[in-house]
This record gives C-alpha cells, structure tokens and sequence, in this order.
C-alpha cells in the first residue's frame, strides 16, 4: 500500500509514521512542502501522485486563536480539505480525514451519534465542519474520523502540559464540567490505517465515524489519572472548576463523548480504553525525559 500523508509533524502525523504497517510506502509531507493555507498546492500534490490513500492528518487545532484568525483557520480546516478531498475524487483514491467534537454544541449528557444535529460554538468547529461538507461533496470514497481530547508523547496537548505544571505548582485548578474521551494519537493513527487497509481490499465504507477513548470523563479527573499515573515524586491535589471560573476566547462543549458503534459495525474498531494508553504515553515521556 502506498499512503499520502499530509501533517507529519503533528501529535497524529507522528504517529502515522511510527505505526505505518509492514510494506507500506510513506510519502509524508510537512507544512514546508505541503502548506494547507495553500489548497491548490496540496491538492497539486494529490493530483500528481501515484497513491493509493490519502490521509489529512493537518489542521489549524489552536482553538481560540482561531476565534480572530478565522481566514486562516477556514483555509486549512475547510478550504484545503475540499481541495484535496477534490483532486483524490478525480482518481477515486480514498481520502481519509480528521474532525473533531467541536462541530457539536456539547448538550445534552449522552454521547454523540454521528447523525446529531451539528452546531459548532466557535470558529474552529464551524471550519472543521465546513471541511467535512466540502469532503462528503467532492464525492469521492471518504472516511471522516471525529476524535476528541487528543494526547500523546509529542508536541502540545493536556498530558504534557499537567506534567509540566505538576512540577511547579502544589495545587493544579482543572475544570469539571466539560467531559470527554480522551484519545491517544497512536489509537487515531491505527484506526486510520485500519480504515486504509479495508479500502485498499475493496472493503472500505465512506461516511463519518466517531472514534474516542472510554471511559468518559472530565478535565479534572482525567488530570488526577495523568499524575496517579505519572513517577513524580510530589503530586499536586487537582482543585476542580467551572468552565466559568476559567474563560477562554473560544467557548468548550460541555459534552464532548462520542458514541463509536458506527466505526465498530463498520470496520470492527473498538472504542479503545484510554487509561491503558495514557499508560504507554507517560512511560515513553518518562523514559524519554
């Protein structure tokens, strides 16, 4: 199998390079040679590239410089997706692609199916579901993959910012009222290769999917699992918060779990347990430190 693989230096991107199977030929491009604010050069790349999937593990993630950076934020979640979603469609290679919670408005307690209604709080959910619609009408054989709370070893995200502030601070003030499933970005990047697979065989099923870790949990109790789990010698206690005693530009959903039958009748994927993940990922930050 030979994959196109845009975003390598991302959380996912990494991992899709160190979890690529046996035999597969890894053509990856980073924001140097393949810049997603410029779609038609991305979507260049697509068209003149003997592949037989397209992942698009790139995206504008910051959410609330998202807020007044919208042009941008609209060119590499929504503009750069349809262009190159386009550009596969022509030649029917599959594209496969990554979303988020953020296109629902986190009502509600239970976990979101793929067929909710849609309704983003913010600039970065609105973009990154202008981006599924524009894939779904390219028309092309697709598979959207929602995740959400997305942790690894590498780069920017929840895990290594608590280890980083358990070392400086007795007392680590994390909300609670915005719950979740955390999902490692070697999980995503298995699923997504999984998912390539069946399409290289003839088996793939285009559609959205959810996929996130389990169990669901809050901001603050997925912190206290991240220092329990961690070798520090002195543990901060988590004082849990409301999401209002801690603005942001962006507002959060409340409720971000996600009901991942689909992908599991689909493509047989389970909803993977994010405390065996989180598991892996301090052992390599600690092993790494």
């Amino acid at each position: 199998m030979k994959a196109l693989v845009f975003g390598t230096t991302g959380q996912l991107g990494i991992e899709l390079a160190r979890t690529a199977p046996r035999g597969t030929l890894l053509l990856a491009f980073g924001r140097e040679a393949a810049d997603l604010a410029h779609p038609e050069t991305c979507a260049a790349l697509v068209a003149t590239t003997d592949v037989d999937v397209v992942i698009n593990a790139a995206a504008y993630t910051a959410v609330d410089a998202a807020e007044t950076d919208r042009e941008t934020a609209h060119l590499v979640n929504a503009e750069a997706p349809g262009a190159m979603a386009r550009a596969a469609a022509r030649r029917a290679i599959p594209f496969l692609h990554v979303s988020t919670d953020y296109v629902f408005d986190g009502s509600g307690t239970r976990p979101w199916r793929e067929e909710d209604p849609v309704a983003p709080l913010g600039v970065y959910g609105q973009t990154k579901l202008a981006g599924e619609r524009a894939i779904i009408a390219a028309d092309g054989p697709h598979a959207i993959l929602r995740t959400s709370w997305v942790f690894s070893a590498h780069g920017r995200n929840f895990v290594k910012t608590m280890l980083r502030l358990a070392a400086e601070r007795e007392t680590l003030s994390v909300v609670d009222d915005q719950r979740g499933g955390p999902t490692a970005a070697a999980d995503i990047a298995v699923t997504l290769w999984t998912v390539a697979r069946a399409f290289a065989e003839g088996r793939g099923s285009s559609g959205v999917f959810h996929y996130a870790g389990a169990p669901t949990v809050s901001w603050a109790g997925f912190a206290e699992a991240v220092l329990a789990a961690s070798a520090l010698a002195r543990r901060p206690s988590v004082r849990r918060i409301a999401s209002a005693d801690y603005p942001t530009p962006a507002r959060r959903p409340a409720n971000s779990a996600l009901d991942c039958a689909r992908i599991r009748a689909t493509y047989g994927i389970e909803q993977p347990d994010w405390r065996a993940s989180l598991a892996r990922v301090i052992r390599e930050l600690e092993a790494t430190a």
